[in-house]
């Protein structure tokens, strides 16, 4: 029985984890705003949203990215004053490492200030999405 102590202590350890990270994937998180940190049109290249701006870093060989963006961009279809923004991270490599993105895809929810006030890592739910966007006023 002793041997097998350490075999079930590895197997919970890598279900707890595996658990955790599915979870984590897509979960939309609320960000404590950088004091004087914003982002502008000139540093994503493209004009904010009157309201909001979903800015989306992809990689090329990303398979949930092209999901995640036509998720995007047919969600603000609809809405005037939201923008979705696709950006390769790939190409953009420091102004992925001053946002600290960690992994593709990651969308950044912004409001019509260029301040962050939402992260999604991996791809989110339709109605994650449209609960941020509701929240940003």
């Amino acid at each position: 029985m002793k041997t097998y102590l350490p075999l079930v202590i590895v197997l919970l350890l890598a279900s707890a984890y595996g658990i955790w990270w599915k979870r984590s994937r897509g979960a939309i998180r609320s960000n404590k705003a950088i004091p004087g940190h914003r982002l502008t049109a000139e540093a994503l290249g493209e004009p904010l949203g009157s309201r909001a701006t979903m800015v989306q870093f992809s990689s090329a060989f990303c398979a949930p990215c092209r999901a995640t963006h036509a998720l995007l961009s047919q969600m603000v279809v609809p809405m005037d004053d939201v923008k979705h923004i696709h950006i390769d991270a790939e190409s953009h490599l420091e102004l992925v490492r001053e946002l600290d993105i960690r992994s593709t895809p990651t969308t950044l929810f912004i409001n019509k200030d260029g301040i962050e006030v939402g992260r999604a890592a991996g791809t989110p739910k339709r109605e994650q999405v449209l609960a941020a966007l509701a929240a940003i006023r």
